[in-house]
């Protein structure tokens, strides 16, 4: 009797092992196909991120061809800007063409150099206010109201990294005398969006004026940010005031 009862336990562990053994096979199996499906998944998922990222990239890649385009049309307009002889509407059409074809952002940065780390977030805040304040009236100054006299063509693109250079061509004649301004027009993409970040004339690059301009304001300023963002502030809003000035008295004139 004894060895009938341990031999059915003997029977009875052997098969809850054999059966504990199959369900961990079953879960592992399992697990190994959930496992693959989820690799599988992630995969696919993977794969569409990479190539719809491609496709967003090349779509919005800008080419040598559309910042010719961009160049071409934003230059002209610009020209025919500067040929209006309103001066209020000139500064209005003037004022859109910089926030909408300009990066603020980029050159505001760029200019200010290594003293940007040294800003406070609210005295950057402050400085990209001021710095478009006084673009806005630097612009506006440029001797460029002989615009009926010259013509304006594209000479060529290249790229440069993440950058494309476009050089363009100015004829003016200024009385019996013809010259050729040389310009170089530097864009990139930014959001799927052509900006300009900045203008060579000749070979002196606006963005590097800006710079050598602020540096030493800011030495004269003893590197003090907040004198200097209070100078670059008056500096703006005496450009800005010459400018209204300008166009009352035009509006005076008969």
């Amino acid at each position: 009797m004894r060895m009938k009862t341990l031999k059915n336990r003997a029977l009875s562990f052997i098969f809850v092992n054999h059966f504990m053994l199959k369900l961990g096979q079953v879960c592992i199996d399992k697990y190994k196909v959930n496992f693959m499906k989820s690799n599988i998944f992630l995969r696919v998922i993977t794969g569409c991120v990479v190539f719809f990222g491609v496709l967003s990239f090349k779509a919005w890649a800008m080419e040598p061809k559309d910042a010719i385009v961009f160049a071409e049309t934003k230059g002209k307009e610009l020209l025919m800007a500067f040929q209006e002889e309103d001066l209020v509407q000139r500064y209005q059409k003037l004022d859109e063409i910089f926030l909408r074809h300009i990066d603020v952002d980029y050159v505001a940065r760029f200019v200010i150099g290594k003293y940007w780390r040294q800003m406070s977030e609210e005295q950057k805040e402050h400085y990209k206010d001021v710095f478009v304040k006084y673009g806005l009236a630097f612009y506006k100054t440029l001797p460029l109201e002989y615009a009926k006299n010259l013509k304006y063509e594209i000479m060529g693109a290249q790229k440069e990294g993440d950058f494309v250079n476009v050089a363009a061509g100015i004829d003016v004649q200024l009385g019996n005398e013809a010259q050729k301004i040389m310009l170089t027009f530097r864009l990139h993409d930014k959001s799927g969006v052509i900006k300009v970040v900045d203008v060579k004339v000749a070979e002196s690059s606006l963005l590097l004026s800006y710079r050598s301009k602020f540096y030493q304001m800011i030495a004269e300023c003893d590197n003090e940010i907040e004198w200097f963002l209070e100078d670059l502030n008056d500096l703006a809003t005496s450009m800005e005031n010459n400018l209204q000035q300008n166009a009352l008295n035009q509006q005076k004139t008969p």
